[in-house]
């Protein structure tokens, strides 16, 4: 298998609250993009293509991409869901589930304050239009700085909530921040997720020898120019997973979890 592109994208609006406008592309850039991939020759497949066949399936045709989205704002489905449906392209959506809320109403506070999110109606509307609905959490925290038993609550009880919502399984999950450590993989394992989506070094490509539990993706934020975009539907401008994990990754998870255990946890930006 050749590198595969798997773009996370946030929020897709013209107008996001100042906390997310970093993580956020114009609905005119976002379709730029989807033109981009079109004319490079990239052929989104679903997510579970690439799952399969890091799971020893048969792998995905060459020059394959994927699209995922996280946190679950509301304009996934009045921007995001009808621009990919007029192009046919597949896509998962991570929800945050105690995010999920009243239709058309801003959150008051919680991990995506003064931004609309879905509700749980328009969650199952985009599953029963093809949509994959996964996981991301239930409080949007960083998984790796919390004790095991709040961490599998908040795997497992994201899993319980977005089966009960959708009334089916659901096998895909992203770690909130990106962050995630060996004790999290295992306890997402046996939440009985099947795949997990990280952030490797910021931005890099996944691949045939890519880990289910933390495939690497290409993060679009705001100041992701056309150039870049275009170089990493390309193959390039980015790492290739698997790669270890450096030291300065393993520094930065020891300084947060020492700030959340002396109670001044670090206050990532939602992602």
């Amino acid at each position: 298998m050749s590198v595969v592109p798997v773009f996370l994208y946030h929020a897709v609006s013209d107008d996001p609250p100042s906390w997310l406008a970093p993580y956020t592309v114009s609905p005119r850039t976002f379709a730029e993009h989807l033109d981009l991939i079109a004319d490079s020759g990239l052929r989104v497949v679903p997510l579970r293509r690439l799952v399969d066949a890091l799971l020893g399936g048969p792998a995905v045709p060459p020059r394959s991409a994927v699209l995922t989205f996280d946190d679950g704002y509301a304009d996934f489905a009045s921007t995001v869901a009808p621009l990919l449906a007029a192009r046919g392209l597949p896509s998962t959506l991570y929800v945050t589930t105690g995010a999920l809320g009243v239709p058309g109403r801003p959150s008051s506070g919680g991990p995506f304050p003064s931004v609309a999110t879905l509700d749980r109606a328009q969650v199952r509307e985009l599953d029963a239009a093809g949509v994959e609905i996964g996981g991301h959490s239930v409080t949007h925290p960083q998984l790796d700085t919390l004790p095991r038993a709040s961490v599998r609550e908040e795997v497992a009880g994201c899993k319980r909530d977005i089966e009960d919502t959708l009334g089916h399984r659901a096998d895909a999950f992203a770690y909130p921040h990106g962050y995630s450590s060996r004790t999290v993989r295992a306890l997402v394992r046996e939440a009985g997720w099947t795949s997990a989506a990280a952030i490797r070094a910021d931005s890099a490509f996944s691949s045939g020898t890519d880990d289910p539990l933390r495939f690497a993706r290409l993060m679009v934020r705001a100041d992701t120019g056309r150039d870049r975009f275009a170089l990493w539907t390309g193959g390039r401008g980015a790492p290739v997973a698997p790669f270890a994990e450096g030291a300065r990754t393993r520094g930065w998870r020891a300084y947060r979890r020492t700030r959340a255990l002396i109670g001044v946890p670090y206050r990532a930006l939602p992602a």
